[in-house]
């Protein structure tokens, strides 16, 4: 017994499908038309879809909110730090101490 979910998806499937086939007919019956507006009305809509997508990452640039703060990923004490001059004495890292 399939699932009414699956099912459901398979119907939106059949009608992106059948949706996709009818706009490439109605395209290349343009292009056999060599109407201006089989060529302008795409590159009008990927320029628009393109744009939207650029002001929607601005935008979320510009509305997130950062704080500084909170715990380092690196400890002081991490391994960093035995490397740096004057940090750990000798220079060697705590691996080779042991």
């Amino acid at each position: 017994m399939a699932n009414p979910s699956d099912e459901n998806s398979r119907v939106l499937g059949g009608v992106v499908c059948l949706a996709a086939m009818l706009a490439a007919v109605l395209f290349l019956y343009g292009l056999a038309l060599q109407s201006y507006w089989a060529i302008a009305l795409p590159v009008a809509l990927l320029f628009l879809f393109v744009a939207s997508l650029v002001f929607w990452i601005g935008w979320t640039i510009m509305t997130v909110s950062a704080e500084a703060g909170g715990k380092p990923l690196v400890p002081g004490g991490g391994p960093g730090a035995a490397t740096t001059p004057g940090a750990g004495g000798s220079g060697d890292s705590e691996a080779t101490r042991s």
